[in-house]
């Protein structure tokens, strides 16, 4: 059952009808309303809206950048996925009116970047092009600050740090810099404490949100397990047919009667692997862009917790986006009104690769976008609507 896709067209729906009219940052002008939740049960299949032709490779692309701790677009570029180009070419834009008002330096080394990058560049696809082609061109004007990805996995905190030389120091110590990896300790505690309520990523830091050249959309996201019951993982032996020997037996599930089935499930986990919890997602989005973002932003958290569910062993099971500001451009409007007369097509399944690389030290595999699979995808023709950045 596809309710995903209805409950997207009634979302647009209640804005259209129900909205208000207000002014954003981009000058566009959207059509608003204030709190709202969507929800999706991971059993009916992978969230990626039909009633329109989603950019697949592009959204697990991002996910991806997010999960490597990524904040340069170099690795977007490289991969096809251009989210974020429009706030990278804004950003050296401003600089760039900046230094043609001034005199050009008088170094060599430096008069050459001027001419390079500040004359020659007058183009977002040149700019994009000078990413692709020059590594020390991006590696200076593709950092987009400490955007999700460092958040995620590098925040920045302090240690104090007790110095017994307290010459060195009037304070006897003083101040480390340290970095908190939220993705590593959120998978931790759920393979070791998965009853926990402190399972939360957050992108949203002040101190680093004048550093972004884009405040965090979706903020921050949290984990909730809970165990299976007896039938639910009968259940999944059945359906994901896991063959369970006993004696001379093999047995797939509904075939087993209730007292072997009850003296069988302390050793499912430990014997077959077999998952013995369900993890649900919940994420809290303070501004949404409803006809470009929300579709990603659902399929991407699906992803994200497909992916953690794999790595510690449980089953996805429920979905929740929390959002603040829902919002339609206006230059959406008629886009969105021809996404309401579709009639959505069944979801697709997800199929995750099992074998991947891994990088020594992280708690994740090394995916790339080739190792996740969308089987029988059905989608109406996409509808380009424009990015207002």
């Amino acid at each position: 059952m596809n309710q995903i896709d209805l409950d997207y067209q009634n979302l647009v729906r209640d804005i259209l009808e129900n909205g208000s009219r207000k002014n954003d940052r981009t000058k566009t002008g959207t059509i608003s309303v204030f709190g709202r939740t969507i929800r999706h049960s991971m059993k009916d299949g992978f969230p990626l809206l039909t009633t329109k032709k989603m950019a697949w490779k592009t959204m697990v692309t991002e996910l991806l950048w997010f999960l490597r701790g990524d904040t340069n677009i170099k690795y977007l570029v490289d991969n096809g996925c251009h989210i974020w180009d429009g706030d990278a070419w804004k950003h050296f834009s401003t600089v760039r009116k900046s230094m043609l008002m001034l005199k050009p330096p008088a170094s060599e080394d430096k008069l050459r970047e001027y001419i390079e990058w500040y004359e020659q560049i007058t183009t977002q696809e040149e700019f994009i092009n000078k990413i692709k082609t020059d590594d020390e061109f991006a590696k200076k004007w593709g950092n987009l600050g400490p955007v999700y990805g460092k958040q995620w996995r590098s925040w920045e905190s302090y240690d104090f740090c007790i110095d017994n030389d307290f010459g060195n120091n009037a304070f006897g110590g003083g101040w480390n810099v340290i970095h908190i990896d939220q993705i590593a300790n959120v998978i931790n505690l759920l393979k070791t404490d998965p009853d926990n309520r402190r399972m939360i990523v957050s992108a949203w830091n002040p101190a680093d949100l004048s550093a972004m050249v884009l405040p965090p959309c979706h903020m921050m996201f949290q984990f909730y397990t809970r165990e299976l019951s007896e039938s639910e993982i009968w259940d999944y032996i059945h359906k994901n047919k896991i063959e369970i020997k006993h004696q001379h037996a093999v047995l797939y599930g509904h075939e087993v009667g209730s007292e072997l089935r009850k003296s069988f499930i302390p050793t499912l986990k430990e014997n077959y692997n077999i998952p013995t919890r369900a993890i649900s997602l919940r994420w809290d989005q303070r501004s949404v862009d409803v006809g470009l973002g929300l579709p990603f932003n659902i399929a991407s958290y699906a992803l994200l917790l497909e992916i953690i569910a794999k790595e510690v062993n449980m089953v996805p099971e429920e979905l929740i986006g929390d959002l603040g500001d829902c919002h339609i451009y206006n230059n959406h409007v008629d886009g969105l009104k021809e996404q309401l007369t579709r009639v959505p097509y069944e979801l697709p399944k997800l199929k995750i690769e099992d074998e991947v690389k891994w990088k020594e030290g992280d708690c994740l595999p090394t995916y790339s976008v080739s190792d996740f699979t969308l089987e029988n995808y059905q989608s109406h023709p996409s509808i380009k609507l424009p990015l207002s950045n």
